[in-house]
């Protein structure tokens, strides 16, 4: 409405401008002071409000269409979004998203422009033939050059999206891999891997502000071209007698407004945007949907079996053909020299991601197969660097659609070593989370305790003590081994320490599980000892032979 209403008031200016100079200077006038101010105030406010609305109705849009991609990204489930690398996806989201946003405004602006264009052209031709014949004569040339400048335009955008995705998948992939990182001394080759798609982000980057500067500059030197033309025509036409001089007025504003079409280039170099946000969008908006096939879980001690499990990522084999049993009630430690890949199999215990081959179960139904439902209160979690959503602690540690009881949220804060500092914070329990600085540890701790709290069947913590000191750890699994007795634990670590305390210890190597057996048996073996943080020195007594995993 905004715009429809700047452009009528738009077009009405240069007609009611012209008649009141003409009625003026003969000395007649109907056209008063009053009616030209009415006019420019109803301009004003329309563009005031198509101001406000333009970016107001993109927000909405880019809200509306994460909204949906998000939705559809959790309906596809792990396996679909496995095929794409996380960076990604989050760069679809959030960067893809607000360019295809950009559509709707920037389709309404150039309809209006277009409009004013066109209403222009007639308008000239209606004061004077000559006149559109002058406008037409130069004009067309800026509508070759946007056209132009378009298909570039949505070439670059394109590519500078994929350049900027393989930059963020490499950064989160170096972020997950960061211990093995350190540990190998790999750290300049990683950068290097990292600030790969850096040249041809920078590239893609420039030729968009080049095509932009480009049609800026085409557009900026043909409309005083196209101007001086149209007026020297319009002044013969006054010399001549055939026109009046509010008539060279109109000329001169109608010829702005005609202009007014070259002003579609930025509006359709948005439109080009938007086609390359939107064909990134669609990939995700299309993800196939799983089966609905699902069955209620039924009640179980928590065996956790992988079984042939194949998973790639970015054509690597990350996984390969890893068989692994997790007794029920047990205590069991994952240690690789691979964080990703022991995270991975973290992850695949949990139902977030799902294998390329093989299967995962629990209680000897397949993760895939369990309703949405049932997963979230038999499964639990705590990792490296846990996310802590909720108005409170409280809230944050009780997270889920059944909080447990406050007396259950505090034995577990207990048992993660997190009570102490709880209770010495403002408002104890009930002290907001924005108001709350945590350092690492303190965060891990109130990590742990949210997985603990629920009377989950499993509960799989990837490298959730790394950032307590020794004391704090110890402590910690202590309580942690009194609170979860009877429940089944996949802690994943390269932490001596947590691989003493485990019952069995699971080493994974070069994508498979290597061995199981009990950590000081498995200390016998240099490859072993070097995989954990820092190395334990040899040589060691030579136990009984570590049992080799079937």
């Amino acid at each position: 409405m905004a715009v429809a209403a700047s452009t009528t008031a738009t077009l009405l200016l240069p007609a009611l401008l012209a008649r009141a100079v003409n009625q003026a200077l003969a000395g007649t006038g109907s056209v008063t002071g009053r009616q030209l101010v009415a006019l420019l105030v109803l301009l004003t406010v329309a563009e005031a409000a198509a101001q406000y609305a333009a970016p107001r109705s993109g927000a909405d849009a880019a809200a509306h269409i994460r909204a949906l991609a998000v939705r559809r990204t959790l309906a596809a489930g792990p396996a679909a979004v496995a095929r794409m690398p996380v960076g990604d996806l989050v760069a679809r989201l959030t960067a893809s998203a607000p360019q295809a946003a950009l559509a709707a405004p920037a389709l309404v602006y150039s309809a209006a422009q277009l409009l004013m264009a066109v209403v222009a052209i007639v308008a000239l031709t209606l004061l004077s033939p000559l006149l559109s014949v002058a406008f037409l004569a130069t004009a067309p040339t800026g509508y070759a050059v946007i056209r132009r400048q378009l298909r570039r335009t949505t070439d670059a955008g394109d590519g500078y999206q994929r350049a900027q995705a393989r930059l963020a998948s490499g950064l989160l992939d170096a972020l997950g891999g960061s211990r093995s990182i350190a540990a190998s001394a790999t750290v300049t080759r990683e950068i290097e891997r990292v600030l790969r798609p850096l040249p041809q982000l920078s590239r893609r980057g420039r030729e968009l502000w080049d095509t932009q500067r480009r049609t800026a500059w085409c557009t900026g030197l043909l409309a005083p071209a196209t101007q001086l033309t149209v007026l020297a025509v319009a002044g013969t036409q006054v010399a001549a007698g055939r026109l009046g001089v509010g008539d060279l007025l109109a000329a001169l504003g109608y010829t702005g407004i005609g202009l007014s079409g070259l002003g579609t280039a930025q509006s359709l170099l948005d439109v080009a945007q938007a086609r390359a946000g939107a064909a990134r969008l669609t990939d995700v908006l299309t993800l196939p949907l799983p089966d609905a096939v699902s069955r209620p879980l039924p009640a179980g001690p928590g065996r956790l079996e992988l079984r042939g499990v194949v998973v790639r990522r970015q054509g690597v084999v990350a996984l390969d053909g890893l068989d692994l049993t997790v007794p029920d009630g047990s205590w069991t430690a994952l240690v690789g020299a691979s964080d990703s890949a022991t995270s991975l199999v973290a992850a695949l215990a949990v139902g977030l991601t799902a294998p390329d081959e093989g299967t995962v179960a629990l209680d000897g139904v397949p993760l895939t197969a369990i309703h949405p439902d049932d997963l979230p209160t038999a499964v639990a979690c705590a990792f490296a660097d846990p996310v802590l959503t909720g108005a409170t602690v409280q809230d944050a540690l009780g997270l889920g659609p059944e909080p447990p009881p406050p007396a259950r949220l505090r034995g577990a804060a207990r048992a993660a070593q997190a009570d102490t500092f709880i209770r010495r914070l403002p408002d104890g329990y009930r002290t907001p989370m924005s108001s709350l600085v945590l350092s690492g540890g303190e965060r891990q701790r109130l990590g742990l305790a949210r997985a603990i709290a629920r009377d989950s069947r499993l509960i799989v913590l990837d490298d959730a003590t790394c950032g307590l000191d020794g004391a704090t750890e110890a402590a910690a699994l202590h309580a942690l081994r009194a609170e979860t007795r009877g429940r089944t634990v996949l802690h994943i670590t390269r932490r001596a320490t947590v691989a003493a305390a485990a019952d069995r210890v699971a080493w994974l190597h070069e994508g498979r599980v290597r061995t199981v057996a009990a950590h000081d048996e498995l200390l016998s073996l240099a490859a072993y000892r070097d995989v954990l943080d820092g190395g334990i020195p040899g040589p060691r007594p030579a136990p009984a032979k570590a049992a080799v995993h079937d």
